[in-house]
């Protein structure tokens, strides 16, 4: 088999970690979508896309039009970089997606109404160092205003909570989690500790897993707060996140690009397993 990565940096560790038990089988290249074109030789079995640029999402739906297979696809991808359409998408497919409302600019924000509480300010268009801040009166808007004006941004209503994020990844058939301090709690952004599958509250596992069938996502991370009594929200949705220090993520995502290689793009129900998979776990 042929697996391509679309990345510019495939020393990403699950993604070395995940070459390294392809690669004594099946050949893995990468494509810098910074420098690639649409490659006019013979087509990878599959592409993994784990990169949002532009020239990366343009690159992936030109091998999809030649019918290669790409995980997640360009489409896929693109929908969870802009949070007005994902929290659209999500809230219309009846996920308890937090409430978002859109603003033009963090001046235009600044300019309107101030919210009755505090909100969490956040970037529309999904990116690395996008703008992601607590928001606690109009002083603070308008310092984060003047630092950022043209930024378009989504607001959200804070959802008191323990400072910690529940942080849930699916790989294929595997799903993972863990606790992260959030970058809105007063120590700051701090350590990822994996979490037992049986200590997240009822349902949290079959939500995540809804999640993919609501966004045709094979690699993704759902981000969820506690609402209270185990009220989930979801506050964010990414695509083939990274999933760090995860034992057994290469592994899925190794088997899940042989699934997808093998099965040339078919529905789930119809790829087969394969040496890496595991079985599901809930």
């Amino acid at each position: 088999m042929r697996i391509g990565l679309i990345t510019p940096d495939p020393g990403h560790p699950l993604l070395a970690a995940a070459t390294a038990l392809l690669s004594p089988g099946h050949q893995v290249e990468t494509l810098d979508p910074a420098t690639a074109a649409d490659p006019a030789g013979p087509l990878a079995d599959v592409y993994l896309l784990k990169a949002r640029t532009p020239r990366a999402l343009a690159l992936a739906r030109a091998l999809e039009r030649r019918g290669a297979p790409v995980v997640n696809t360009a489409a896929a991808t693109e929908l969870c970089q802009d949070r007005t359409a994902m929290a659209a998408h999500a809230r219309r497919a009846g996920l308890p997606f937090a409430a978002t409302r859109t603003f033009t600019s963090l001046a235009a924000l600044a300019a309107a109404p101030p919210p009755a509480g505090p909100v969490v300010v956040k970037s529309r268009h999904s990116r690395r160092h996008d703008v992601v801040a607590r928001v606690d009166g109009a002083a603070e808007l308008a310092r984060l205003a003047a630092a950022h004006p043209r930024e378009p941004v989504v607001v959200q209503d804070f959802t008191p909570n323990s400072g910690w994020d529940h942080k849930l990844w699916v790989v294929g058939d595997r799903l993972f989690a863990a606790l992260r301090r959030s970058e809105l709690s007063p120590e700051g952004r701090g350590p990822t500790l994996s979490l037992a599958l049986d200590a997240l509250p009822p349902g949290w596992a079959a939500l995540a897993r809804r999640v993919g069938t609501v966004f045709a996502l094979d690699v993704y991370g759902v981000d969820i707060l506690d609402g209270g009594e185990g009220t989930a929200v979801i506050v964010d949705i990414n695509a083939f996140p990274g999933a760090r220090d995860q034992p057994g993520a290469p592994e899925a995502l190794a088997a899940l690009a042989l699934s997808r290689a093998t099965a040339g793009g078919g529905p789930a129900a119809a790829r087969p397993r394969d040496p890496f998979a595991r079985p599901p776990r809930t």
